[in-house]
Order: structure tokens, then C-alpha cells, then sequence
């Protein structure tokens, strides 16, 4: 069996919105729970309990809300990274994620050789985006 990594992002109230826009932006299967799916009643049922996107290029990405009596922070010191040589996909995702977006690096060719770009989307999470170029390969 092989074991996964995988971002798991706390929101406040807007976990199924923030999912439905992944899935836009990566396509693939989303699956979300309520907590009103696992018995709980009244304020907060219809609130996401766990959600799980699988994008056909093979990520896992998991999200739920955070209840109201517990802390959050937007956020919070997590950054999902996207990397590989796909650079049609990659400038994409960096694309629709960048509607709405504080876009904090631009897209571009850095002192490397990849193109990297980072950004806090709409709903607070953070991004980079690293696009490996053939220069960059050759010399790894």
C-alpha cells in the first residue's frame, strides 16, 4: 500500500464554496460530508464536516469548516505547492487561482531557470506554482 501526503485546509463556513472552486480550477472527483451527514443537528449541520477533491492529475486535496466554538486562522502557515514540467496545466491552475486573488509573484522566470509564482487566493490559502524548465533539468 502506498502512503500519500496530503493538504488539509481549514475554512470558517466557506469549505464547500472553497472545494466547488478547486474542482473548477482542477477538475476531478469532490466529495463532500456534512456535519448534519454524520447526526449533527441545528446550527452548523449543513456545514462541511470533510471534503475531498482527486484531480485527475493526481492530487488530494481535503478541506472542511472549522466549527464556530473552535480557533481558526486563514490561512494559517500552510502553502500548497504545485511543481512538475506540465507547464500548460501549471500556468493555468495559477491562472483561475489568481481570480480574486493577491497574486504576491507573478508567474515568471526566476534566477533558477523555473517560472515560479505564489499567491493567496480568495479564500486565504497560499500557493506557489514552480514550472520546470528544459534548462533548469539539464543542469539538476
Amino acid at each position: 500500500m502506498t502512503s500519500r501526503m496530503n493538504p488539509y485546509i481549514p475554512f470558517r463556513d466557506t469549505a464547500k464554496d472553497v472545494l466547488e472552486f478547486y474542482a473548477r480550477v482542477f477538475g476531478g472527483e469532490l466529495t463532500i460530508s456534512t456535519f448534519g451527514d454524520m447526526g449533527v443537528e441545528g446550527a452548523g449541520a449543513d456545514k462541511v464536516m470533510h471534503g475531498m477533491l482527486k484531480t485527475p492529475s493526481g492530487f488530494t486535496l481535503m478541506g472542511s469548516d472549522t466549527p464556530e466554538q473552535m480557533e481558526h486562522t486563514p490561512g494559517g502557515n500552510i502553502t500548497i505547492s504545485l511543481s512538475g514540467d506540465d507547464a500548460d496545466d501549471l500556468r493555468g491552475w495559477f491562472a483561475a487561482l489568481s481570480k480574486g486573488a493577491d497574486v504576491t509573484l507573478p508567474l515568471a522566470v526566476q534566477r533558477w531557470g523555473d517560472e515560479f509564482g505564489m499567491l493567496t487566493d480568495s479564500f486565504g490559502a497560499n500557493w506557489m506554482v514552480n514550472i520546470a524548465t528544459s534548462q533548469a533539468r539539464a543542469q539538476a
